[in-house]
Order: C-alpha cells, then structure tokens, then sequence
C-alpha cells in the first residue's frame, strides 16, 4: 500500500517538474544575469521567505560555485539594514509561490528606493500577481497542486522553484563557459573539490 503512495507521490512530483512552462522569459531571465553579472561586474541577489527562502540561500550558493557572483538577502532583514548590500549594477532574484508575500512585495520598494534601476527576475505560480507585474523576467512554476496531505505545505511547489533555479544555474555556466579549473578554484575542498581538480588535470591534456 505505502510503494503504491510512493510512486503516485513521485509522479506527480515528475508531472508538475514537466509542466513547467518553457518560455521566452528564460532567455530574459538569463540575458540579464550575464549583462549585470558578467558584462557590468555586479552580483545576483537571491531572496524568498520560509520555504521560498530557503530555496533562493541553494540558488544563490550555486550560482556563486558556477562561476555567477551572489548573496542571499532576508527580505525582513533587508529592513534593518541588510538593504546595503544592493549595489549599481546588481540584478534581484525574487521567489514566491503566491507571488503576494508582503515581505517581498515591500523589498521591490525598498530595492527600487536605493537603486531605481534595479531589475527583476521572479519565480511564482502566479503569473498574475504585483510580484510579476514587477518582474524583467518572470518564471512560472505552473502552479501545480501541493502534494501535501491538506494541499498546504509547499511541496511540489518548491520542487518546481528549485529546477527553474537549477536551469538557470546550468544555461547561465554554459553561456560563460565555465570550466572544471573555474570551479576547482571555488570549490577546493571535498569530493567535489578532488573530482573537479582531476578533472581540470584531464582537460589540460
């Protein structure tokens, strides 16, 4: 009985994965990352509450190891003084499933207040929402069902935040031609560290 839960569990977990719209907002999304990262020598600033919070602390800790500079700013955080990490030339990275989250919608003000040329990407499951109206690029999830017993607890939603975070990552070290040797150089220590080392050696030959 539970193998039978499981995989209707992980199918549609796989379903909202493949549901996700694949749009001309991704080219966006990473057209102003190189600009303000890569050509203008800014950063990515990542920011999300809760559940969405902590998937923009993966996203932005990725993308720093690939090669693309960037932070996480707790939005509530960024009210009391964090704000000051926002620079020129920096692009914002901005999750909420509902895409109403109060604390984020007040950080596009406070962001906009301190650099009003600052631009957006934004992962949401509601393409209608203030958040995308924000948004340079907007992503959305496709806004599947929660798998959660009582359709509350993100679940299948962050599941979808994550991969659109993960493409990015992937299209973006691509489009700078990220090495092996580039991410020995951040990435020295552990498995990872040894296995892009030698693979770094290998790519030399």
């Amino acid at each position: 009985m539970i193998e039978k839960e499981i995989h209707f569990l992980l199918e549609a977990e796989a379903k909202a994965v493949a549901g996700i719209p694949v749009t001309g907002e991704f080219e966006k999304a990473i057209e102003l990352l190189y600009h303000h990262v890569h050509e203008k020598n800014g950063k990515l600033i990542t920011s999300g509450m809760g559940k969405a919070g902590q998937i923009a602390v993966n996203m932005a800790t990725t993308f720093s190891s690939t090669g693309t500079p960037a932070v996480f700013l707790h939005p509530s955080e960024a009210q009391h003084g964090d704000l000051g990490v926002l620079q020129n030339n920096d692009v914002m990275l901005l999750i909420s499933n509902s895409g109403k989250t109060r604390e984020i919608l007040e950080l596009i003000d406070l962001a906009k207040g301190l650099n009003p040329n600052v631009p957006f990407i934004v992962i949401t499951g509601n393409e209608n929402s203030l958040l995308a109206e924000a948004a340079n690029a907007c992503l959305h999830t496709g806004n599947p069902p929660e798998v959660c017993a009582l359709g509350l607890t993100p679940t299948t939603s962050t599941t979808t935040m994550t991969v659109i975070g993960d493409v990015l990552v992937v299209l973006l070290m691509k489009k700078i031609g990220f090495s092996n040797q580039d991410y020995a150089l951040r990435h020295h220590g552990g498995y990872l560290g040894d296995k892009s080392r030698q693979a770094a050696v290998l790519d030399k030959k």
